[in-house]
């Protein structure tokens, strides 16, 4: 009998949305803004992807030509949630979000919020979930300053991670 071939990725083009870092996503911002093609950014930890990251990522999407996401490092995602957090590692964070049709970019940055990374980037649009209000949003300055939009992405807030591990220890 022979081995069971080990896995390996399907081929689908998903590993090409993923950059090493913030200088890769940068040089392809740029090259894509060259192109007269409009920019959207979001960014979190997508740490239990739900319905509602799939519906804000798709609504984020349509505001553009190229939906590039910054996905937060495991350090940042526990500084920010609490020491049992991140569930899954950033590089498989990226892996599921990569396999998703309307994510055309992907790549970990390091910091509490996006401020850094959209004042290099500049996209024309910075999209974020319905957790935050237009006026809550903590990059507003930065991209208004720049001459950018800040946008409500996704459905009323009624899905979080938090909500499903609520329920799954219920279950217990």
């Amino acid at each position: 009998m022979e081995p069971e071939p080990s896995w390996s990725p399907p081929g689908d083009g998903a590993e090409r949305k993923v950059l090493p870092d913030l200088h890769a996503a940068l040089r392809r911002v740029e090259r894509l803004k060259g192109e007269g093609k409009r920019v959207v950014f979001t960014n979190g930890a997508f740490d239990l992807l739900h319905v509602g990251h799939v519906r804000s990522l798709r609504h984020a999407r349509s505001l553009g030509d190229h939906l590039v996401v910054g996905v937060n490092s495991d350090r940042s995602v526990r500084a920010a949630k609490g020491p049992g957090r991140p569930f899954f590692p950033a590089a498989e964070r990226v892996e599921v979000l990569a396999g998703l049709a309307c994510v055309d970019t992907v790549f970990v940055f390091d910091d509490a919020t996006a401020d850094a990374v959209l004042g290099l980037l500049k996209p024309h649009v910075h999209a974020k979930g319905p957790d935050y209000g237009l006026d809550t949003v903590p990059e507003r300055a930065t991209v208004l300053g720049y001459g950018g939009q800040v946008r409500i992405v996704g459905d009323p807030k009624d899905h979080s991670a938090s909500e499903i591990l609520r329920r799954l220890r219920t279950l217990e």
